[in-house]
């Protein structure tokens, strides 16, 4: 067996990252990206994805996968990178789940001793997937969140709780090795209460909070119960991830009055990596272009294997990642809808995502002939009710889909609700109050949509 210094990922990394070691604890990047170029930018590209098809051409997943494109004679890729990804097939969740229960991805292929890392993902779809990571490619983990941590100002005076249970979700993990890079001090708080969490943030001094939007927004309430003022501790910012929100004007509005803290949106997949980062003006994240190969496409049966988008034309992104080779993944639908810029003013020269991730692929409704998202309806609920609990059911009643929401404020606040829901979305929508702490709350990905359209389904 080759043994893992002498690999041809190992040396991979050794060519491009030698130089990244002060970066976990002084930046994410060797080059400010900011004074790059999209010529530069797509050179590294280049590079990087040249290395990586080769690096992977005879694995077992990927010799299959190459033999259907026309890449497949090991001809590096010269020029453009847009036409010659589109030789390559695209790649769906169905493509990686492997056979039995346990068993890892299936772009996770290289010798077992050779990964160090086990996590699965958050289940989206129905079903957790096992991932691996190799130690390289737990440092390209960290190297992509020095961007998140960028975007926050983390620096080695920060102190930072991690409002998360520490699960097998790559997520809270990778957050919490890149904080310990870049030399904050960490106070994990896993299996606690909401008001132990909020006292362990009083007791020390924490200065940076991460979480889910949601739960930022649950803390917000349980502080209000106890009589906490969180607009007057020490937190100054919070790192959201995990679900849409971060990026949405009145859902981070909502987070910052009540925190009096600015939020800093982020966005990852376990398949994937961590990709996005926020922008300065907190309204968008950035794709982190010197790691990611990034498309904005949209799928139809006209055109199933995706029709490029017009700038700012929702789509999903689609994703390369250019630096975990112990089980990469080439033009990956991430299932998140996006806007997408290429044209803009902005410092950074990575595409941009006007709100973040605007919703799910698979979380979109049609009812009544109108697509919405749940973080749409969200969204309008937090400009009048920043920080109440809500559900929303769709239902089908005589052949006509429903939508109603419960929603945990009085019947004025209910009816002024369902007015702007009306007015925004153009369709009459029933909000019912409930009585207070009668819905369920959540620490990680919110569960708030439940489609009773078809029988059984989500009940």
């Amino acid at each position: 067996m080759v043994e893992w210094s002498d690999s041809p990922i190992h040396s991979f990394f050794t060519k491009f990252f030698v130089d990244f070691e002060p970066a976990l604890t002084t930046g994410c990047a060797q080059t400010d990206p900011r004074s790059m170029s999209p010529q530069q930018v797509q050179a590294i590209q280049r590079e990087k994805l040249n290395m990586m098809l080769a690096a992977i051409r005879d694995r077992p997943f990927f010799a299959s996968f190459l033999k259907t494109a026309r890449l497949a004679d090991g001809a590096p890729i010269e020029s453009n990178i847009a036409a010659s990804l589109a030789m390559l097939p695209i790649t769906t969740k169905r493509d990686l789940i492997a056979a039995g229960r346990c068993a890892p991805a299936r772009n996770f292929d290289l010798p077992r001793d050779s990964y160090t890392r086990l996590h699965q993902t958050s289940g989206t779809a129905g079903y957790p997937m096992t991932v691996l990571d190799t130690p390289d490619d737990w440092q390209w983990w960290l190297r992509c969140w020095g961007f998140v941590l960028d975007a926050a100002e983390v620096t080695d005076r920060d102190v930072a709780l991690m409002a998360f249970s520490f699960g097998p979700f790559i997520g809270f993990w990778t957050a919490h090795d890149a904080l310990v890079g870049r030399r904050a001090m960490v106070v994990p708080s896993g299996g606690m209460s909401s008001e132990s969490r909020l006292q362990m943030i009083d007791d020390h001094k924490c200065t940076l909070v991460c979480c889910t939007p949601t739960y930022a927004l649950h803390l917000a309430v349980v502080a209000n119960r106890i009589g906490m003022d969180l607009t007057t501790n020490s937190v100054t910012r919070i790192i959201v991830a995990g679900e849409p929100g971060g990026s949405v004007p009145a859902i981070r509005t909502a987070i910052e009055s009540s925190w009096g803290a600015r939020v800093i949106d982020h966005a990852g997949a376990s398949e994937v990596g961590a990709w996005g980062f926020a922008s300065t003006d907190g309204l968008g994240l950035h794709v982190i272009e010197t790691e990611f190969i990034a498309e904005c496409l949209v799928f139809s049966a006209e055109h199933p294997e995706g029709k490029i988008a017009d700038e700012g034309e929702p789509a999903e992104l689609v994703l390369t990642n250019l630096g975990r080779l112990g089980g990469p993944v080439i033009r990956y639908r991430t299932g998140d809808i996006v806007r997408g810029y290429r044209n803009h003013d902005r410092s950074i020269p990575f595409l941009w995502l006007d709100g973040g991730v605007i919703g799910r692929a698979d979380d979109m409704m049609v009812v009544r002939g109108v697509n919405i998202f749940p973080s749409s309806v969200e969204a309008i609920i937090r400009e009048l009710e920043p920080t109440a609990e809500y559900r929303v059911i769709v239902s089908r009643e005589n052949q006509m889909d429903q939508l109603a929401v419960d929603i945990e404020v009085v019947e004025s606040s209910a009816e002024k609700i369902a007015e702007l829901l009306r007015d925004r979305l153009a369709m009459r929508i029933a909000v019912t109050p409930v009585s207070a702490n009668s819905l369920p709350r959540f620490e990680a990905k919110s569960k708030r949509v439940f489609d009773r359209r078809n029988s059984g389904a989500n009940q």
